[in-house]
Parts: structure tokens; C-alpha cells; sequence
């Protein structure tokens, strides 16, 4: 099966030189990555551009920092329209293990139609979060399935994949939100859908280089966003 990784990128240079090579060492039979890059001024698309001449890399360049949502949704369209079969989400920090990508594919091989990295069933995890943290990440996944009735564990994870036709039939066009909250809408639309989701552990580690993109206003667009989309539904 054609695999794709979206990553979305903002001054990621100093993990971004190290993941690309580590990515493609696991050698995953037609594996290509699709970055976006808003702009970043740490040069990370310069990298990028280097990397991608030894690397099956797409560059997506956009001119300013747009949102996560409209990041993914421009690489979830790029991967549609080149034919790939699966198509990832990944942060490009390294707080998701590259190693566990061949995890997801076999689940997939299971009959999943997405898999969702989770850190809140047994064996997942999360490492280096303060309190704060950890009290605002399980407060966000408590409201939206409660709202929105939600199954899924860990409806803000970073760390999925998608059989190509789930995304096909998901209607791009019509999410709403571009925020972090995009991460709870997926999950929403897709069991709207009622494909098989399934949930595999994962140890979520936090950066270890560069600064966290979840500043003190991301996080009061994340509630309102979240708030305004369920006023909706």
C-alpha cells in the first residue's frame, strides 16, 4: 500500500533534520512524507527542500502560520489526489515514536479503517508533562466526549492513520474548525461515518528540542473553538 505522512512544521528545524532520516530508515515499502511549512524563520523549510533530494519528501510551503487544521487538510488533499492508500498524521517534535508506524499498518492489515495512537488506554502513556498539562489535555478529551458522545479515548492525539477512502468520504470542505480542536472534530466526523476505529496504546514523550506551538491563547481558541463547533452540530 502507497503511505503517506502529513506533518505540519513550524520552527522544527533542529528535530526535523533528525526525524526525516529515522522515518525512512525503517524502510516501509512506499513510505513518502508530505510536510507543510508555514514560513518558518528557523529555516526548517530550507532543510527540508536539502533533505527531500535524498528522501521521497513533499514540500508544502505556505507564507504565514495558517492553523494546524488547514495544515493537515492541505496535505490530507495532496495524498488523496496522488493515489496513496494510507495517510498519517505525525507531529514533527518526535513526541511520536517513528517506530510505531509499522503498529498502525498492521491494524490497518487487521481491518481498521483508522488507528489512533492513544495515550489514555492501558499501556499508554505520557512522559515529561507538568500537571497543568496533564489536567488541560484530560479536561479537553472529557468535554468532547461527553458533548459530542464520542467513543474514542483520545480524541485529541496527534498520531493516526486513515485508509484513503475514510478521508474521500469525510468532506473536507465542510470542517469547521482549524485550531487544535480540528484534532476532536476528525473523530466526531468519523464515527458519524461508523468506520472501525481502533485505539493502540502509545507512549507519548514531549519535546525534547524546540518550544511547545500550545501557547496560554492557543489554548482559549482551543475551548472556543471547540465550543463553537458544538453549538453547530
Amino acid at each position: 500500500m502507497k503511505t503517506a505522512i502529513i506533518m505540519p512544521t513550524y520552527n522544527e528545524a533542529e528535530n526535523i533534520v533528525r526525524l526525516i532520516p529515522e522515518i525512512f530508515s525503517l524502510n516501509i515499502q512506499d513510505l513518502r512524507l508530505i510536510v507543510i511549512d508555514d514560513n518558518s524563520p528557523d529555516g526548517a523549510g530550507a532543510i527540508i527542500s536539502r533533505l527531500s533530494q535524498d528522501y521521497p519528501v513533499e514540500v508544502i510551503r505556505r507564507f504565514q502560520k495558517s492553523g494546524i487544521g488547514s495544515a493537515y487538510i492541505a496535505g490530507f488533499k495532496k495524498s488523496i489526489q496522488a493515489g496513496d492508500d494510507l495517510i498519517f498524521e505525525m507531529d514533527a517534535d518526535f513526541s511520536h515514536d517513528p517506530l510505531e508506524i509499522s503498529n498502525f499498518i498492521g491494524e490497518i492489515n487487521k481491518g481498521a479503517d483508522v488507528v489512533i495512537g492513544s495515550r489514555y488506554i492501558p499501556q499508554g502513556d505520557v512522559s515529561h508533562w507538568s500537571p497543568a498539562r496533564r489536567l488541560m489535555s484530560r479536561s479537553a478529551i472529557w468535554l468532547a466526549r461527553i458533548i459530542l458522545k464520542l467513543k474514542t479515548h483520545d480524541v485529541t492525539s496527534g498520531f493516526r492513520c486513515y485508509r484513503r477512502e475514510v478521508l474521500v468520504h469525510l468532506d473536507l470542505e465542510g470542517v469547521k474548525i482549524n485550531g487544535y480542536a480540528f484534532q476532536e472534530e476528525i473523530p466526531y466526523r468519523c464515527e458519524k461515518l461508523k468506520v472501525n476505529i481502533v485505539e493502540i496504546p502509545i507512549q507519548f514523550i514531549d519535546r525534547s528540542a524546540g518550544r511547545s506551538k500550545l501557547s496560554s491563547w492557543e489554548i482559549v481558541q482551543f475551548f472556543y473553538n471547540f465550543v463553537s463547533f458544538e453549538a453547530q452540530i
